[in-house]
């Protein structure tokens, strides 16, 4: 394997510096300043948190068994790597800008044959929403622990909620999402057959009943408030950074 097949990807490194510029930017008291921070926070962070999404189903690959994520590019944490950059990126970017539940964000194609067995293409699957979940605890534990200033705390808040909904929501056993990935190894024939075939609009589906269905959403988010409590998440500051980043409601 060839040492840019591992290179960290410039792009990636350019999102890590508007997240930490928005750190920076949050920390001042002029409103204007730390509202922009609080943006570029939230923005760069969920655009970081996609490319490490999809890092952690590949390198999970790569030590299962498939070398070619490697050849593919998908081990330099690159987001034009991952499928359509629009589709993969710059839409879930615009859903977190409208207050929307976050989309699951771009995809890595795995050569499933050269896995080592199902138990390994089950661990591929969770790895994308464990990286979530964990980006999630890290995120709350620096608030819980660090002395910040409150738009940074906010801000970082938000960001780990978000984390938590991205998990919640992957770790559905609804086709196209990473939950039913897991279980898909272990279906029967015609059960997978079912799955491709409601690959492409259960996703959409599922959408639309959180949205539409009374009664649906707030069943949603409270499993992902208390997911967000178990981690060491603070609603409040989380509800705070939400307000700062949408600022125009």
């Amino acid at each position: 394997m060839t040492h840019s097949a591992t290179r960290v990807s410039p792009v990636f490194l350019a999102l890590l510096g508007v997240t930490a510029l928005g750190c920076v930017l949050a920390g001042f008291d002029a409103t204007p300043l730390r509202i922009a921070g609080v943006v570029l926070i939230v923005l760069g962070g969920w655009a970081v948190s996609l490319c490490l999404h999809e890092f952690g189903h590949a390198i999970t690959a790569f030590r299962g068994g498939d070398r070619e994520v490697a050849l593919k590019g998908y081990l330099t944490l690159d987001p034009r790597r991952y499928t359509d950059p629009v589709l993969s990126i710059v839409l879930p970017l615009l859903f977190v800008a409208i207050g929307g539940i976050p989309l699951p964000g771009g995809a890595v194609w795995i050569n499933h044959h050269a896995l080592r067995g199902r138990r390994t293409e089950s661990m591929v699957s969770l790895a994308g929403p464990a990286t979530n979940l964990v980006l999630g605890l890290l995120l709350a534990t620096a608030v819980a622990l660090l002395p910040m200033p409150p738009g940074l705390a906010a801000g970082l808040s938000y960001l780990a909620f978000l984390q938590v909904i991205a998990f919640v929501l992957n770790i559905l056993p609804v086709p196209g999402l990473d939950g039913y990935g897991a279980l898909e190894p272990w279906l029967s024939g015609p059960a997978r057959q079912f799955g491709e075939r409601a690959r492409p609009w259960a996703p959409l589906v599922l959408f639309m009943v959180i949205l539409g269905v009374p009664g649906v959403a707030p069943a949603f988010f409270g499993l992902a408030y208390f997911v967000f409590d178990v981690v060491g998440g603070d609603a409040l500051l989380s509800i705070q950074g939400q307000g700062l980043f949408r600022f125009w409601d």
